[in-house]
């Protein structure tokens, strides 16, 4: 049954996601990783706006990996110019753009099997995720931690009673540098991360 079921994945689905989907396999070598990733996107509406580009930086040991990071910037099929004020990424900028097949793909070369750590991330992850779902794969596997509701059990806050990033950098004193994209708001949320784990003991 599993050989059959193995036989189905690789006749219907593409090199990496099958690729992906090995490093959830039981047997798989487990060394715990987290990643900490943020897209910049064009709006808040994951149905119709799109990433500008995705930065993730990973954790191993309690350390932020400073050689283990990620960066892309992707091209814009969809431009809205309200949203520049925010990410600062124009359409025509110097960055080197690839599509967000290719995007998505190194996402997930990168992230493989690592727990996914961002801040109110399952914005981030549905945008991934409608990605995906434009190249006819699944959704990400991947375990999920949000830095702001970390900061809710800490606090004994209530679910609906939300903080945002720079609110928690100004209490942990965290410098806000490289704000509002997405390689510099990964680092911070890395940063906040750790300082949330070390007091929650987990």
């Amino acid at each position: 049954m599993a050989f059959n079921w193995f036989k189905k994945i690789v006749k219907d689905h593409p090199k990496f996601w099958i690729s992906y989907l090995s490093y959830f396999e039981e047997n798989h070598n487990k060394k715990k990783r987290y990643v900490v990733f943020d897209c910049e996107t064009t709006g808040l509406d994951y149905k119709s706006d799109r990433v500008l580009s995705i930065g993730a930086v990973a954790i191993e040991n309690n350390q932020i990996i400073v050689g283990d990071f990620m960066e892309v910037f992707l091209i814009q099929d969809i431009f809205k110019v309200e949203s520049v004020p925010i990410h600062g990424i124009l359409k025509e900028g110097k960055e080197e753009k690839i599509v967000e097949a290719e995007a998505i793909i190194r996402f997930l070369e990168f992230i493989k099997d690592a727990t996914l750590v961002g801040h109110h991330v399952d914005f981030d992850i549905e945008m991934i995720n409608q990605g995906l779902a434009r190249l006819d794969v699944g959704k990400l596997k991947n375990q999920v931690m949000d830095t702001d509701v970390m900061y809710q059990k800490l606090k004994y806050i209530p679910q609906e009673q939300h903080s945002s990033l720079d609110e928690l950098c100004d209490i942990y004193k965290i410098r806000k540098s490289d704000r509002h994209t997405a390689s510099g708001d990964a680092f911070i949320t890395a940063l906040l991360f750790l300082k949330l784990k070390r007091k929650l003991e987990i």
